[in-house]
C-alpha cells in the first residue's frame, strides 16, 4: 500500500526522524491557514506548496512551487489543486490532486552549503536481507545516477536478525563526506529511519532528498513510503491512512471482492488459478506475439458468481481483445470450474463480446472440455500450453 508525503513523514516523525514540517490542506482557504499556522510554529515566511499523489517526479510536472508570501500561497494552490499532474510515474493522463502540503522553507542561509542526499531502505529480495542504498547526488532521480555515475551510490546491507549497526550507520554518513555535527545527526537519522522502517512493515522507505541545511541539520525533504500489504492486519493506525481515490478503480474493485489483479497494457486478459501459473500464462501469451492485460488470479475456488466477477472486471479494461482462462484443477475440480465458465457467460449475455479461450488441465479435464465444447456457447477449449497459444492467436488475427 502506498501513502502520501505528509503520512510518511508523519511515521518518520513518530521514530525520531526530523523532517520538513508542513501541514496538509485540501483547499486554497486552508491552504492559507496552513501558511500562518506554519509561521507561527517554525518561523518560515517562505513555503513549498507541494501535491500530494501517489507518484514520483511532482516537481518536473508543476506539482511542487515555492510560494513567497500568502498571497503566492493561494494562487498556486489554485493553479495545484485539481490539476491533472503528470509525471514520468503517473498513466499518461496523469493522476487528479486532492490536497496539498504546505511545507516550511528549509533552503535558508547560514554557516554552511547546503547539501542533498540520497537515501532509501529496502529489501534485497536476492540476499534475504534489508539494505540502505544511498548516494551524495540527492533530488536527482537514482535510476539516472545508477546509469551514469553507479560509482556514486553505496549500499549497506543490514542482517535481519541482528539488526542495523552503529558501525553501520557511522559509514554512511563518513561515505556521504559530512563530518561534526552533521556527522552525529545523519547517524542518528540513519538510526531512526531504519527503525521506522523495520516497525511500520514497510517495503520501501525513500528519501529524497535527504537535506542537510545550512546549520548543520539532517532532516527528511520527501518520503515515499510502501507499507507490505500482508501486514496491515497490525497496522491499523496505517492501514487507515489508504486513499482509494489514488489507486486503479479496477484493482480496488478486484481486492473487495477477494481478487488478486494488476492492471497491465496489453490486450489479452488472463484469468488463472495461481500466481505461478499466473507468471506462465503471461509468458505465453507473450510468446505467442501479444502482451497480457492484466494478472488476475481467481485462487482456489472458481464458481459461477466467482467467474462471472472476474469477467466484468477483466472487461472493465477497454483495451481488452481477447480472454484466456488457464486453470488447473487441483484443488478444484476442472469440470466444476467449465460449468462455471459456461454458467457465467450465459448470465452476462451480450456483454462478452470478444473471445474466450479456456484451457483446464488436471482433475476431470477431459470431462471439462467437453462440456464446454458441448455447451453451444463460442467459447474456445484447449488442453495443452501451445493449443492455447494457438487459439489466442487464431482469435487476435
Amino acid at each position: 500500500m502506498n501513502i502520501h508525503e505528509y503520512q510518511g513523514k508523519e511515521i518518520l516523525a513518530k521514530y525520531g526522524v526530523r523532517v520538513q514540517r508542513g501541514i496538509v490542506a485540501n483547499n486554497p482557504v486552508e491552504a492559507v491557514a496552513a501558511a500562518k499556522q506554519l509561521t507561527a510554529d517554525t518561523g518560515t515566511s517562505w513555503y513549498v506548496v507541494k501535491a500530494q499523489i501517489h507518484a514520483g517526479g511532482r516537481g518536473k510536472g508543476g506539482g511542487v512551487k515555492l510560494a513567497k508570501n500568502l498571497d503566492q500561497v493561494t494562487e498556486i494552490s489554485e493553479q495545484i489543486i485539481g490539476m491533472m499532474l503528470v509525471t514520468p510515474q503517473t498513466p499518461p493522463e496523469g493522476k487528479k490532486v486532492h490536497k496539498v502540503l504546505i511545507a516550511e522553507d528549509v533552503y535558508y542561509p547560514g554557516e554552511s552549503e547546503v547539501s542533498e542526499f540520497y537515501m532509501s531502505v529496502l529489501l534485497n529480495r536476492a540476499k534475504g536481507r534489508n539494505m540502505i542504498m544511498y548516494s551524495t547526488e540527492g533530488g536527482m532521480d537514482i535510476e539516472e545516477v545508477a546509469e551514469k555515475t553507479p560509482h556514486l551510490i553505496f549500499t549497506e546491507e543490514i542482517d535481519p536478525n541482528i539488526g542495523l549497526q552503529g558501525f553501520q550507520a557511522r559509514r554512511i554518513a563518513f561515505n556521504l563526506g559530512l563530518s561534526g555535527n552533521a556527522f552525529k545527526e545523519m547517524v542518528k537519522f540513519v538510526d531512526s529511519l531504519y527503525t521506522a522502517y523495520i516497525n511500520s512493515d514497510a517495503s520501501l522507505f525513500e528519501i529524497n532528498p535527504v537535506l542537510k541545511t545550512s546549520d548543520n541539520k539532517i532532516l527528511a525533504v520527501d518520503a515515499k513510503v510502501n507499507i507490505d500489504d500482508n501486514a496491515l492486519y497490525r497496522q491499523a493506525a496505517i492501514a487507515e491512512m489508504r486513499d482509494i481515490r489514488e489507486e486503479n478503480p479496477i484493482e480496488v474493485e478486484a481486492k473487495e471482492a477477494g481478487l488478486n489483479y494488476v492492471d497491465l497494457d496489453g490486450t489479452v486478459g488472463c484469468m488463472v488459478n495461481g500466481a505461478g501459473l499466473a507468471m506462465a500464462t503471461m509468458d505465453l501469451i507473450k510468446y505467442a506475439g501479444f502482451e497480457p492485460a492484466n494478472f488476475l488470479d481467481v485462487g482456489g475456488t472458481a464458481d459461477a458468481k466467482r467467474v462471472e466477477t472476474a469477467f466484468r472486471i477483466i472487461l472493465k479494461d477497454p483495451n481488452v481483445k481477447a480472454i484466456l482462462i488457464n486453470i488447473f484443477g487441483g484443488i478444484v475440480r476442472c469440470d466444476r470450474v467449465a460449468q462455471g465458465v459456461v454458467d457465467a457467460y450465459k448470465n452476462m449475455g451480450d456483454d462478452i463480446k470478444v473471445p474466450i479461450i479456456v484451457r483446464l488441465q488436471g482433475t476431470n479435464a477431459e470431462v471439462a472440455k467437453e462440456l464446454i465444447d458441448n455447451s453451444g456457447m463460442p467459447i474456445l477449449s484447449a488442453v495443452q500450453f501451445q493449443e492455447a497459444a494457438d487459439q489466442v492467436k487464431a482469435a487476435l488475427s
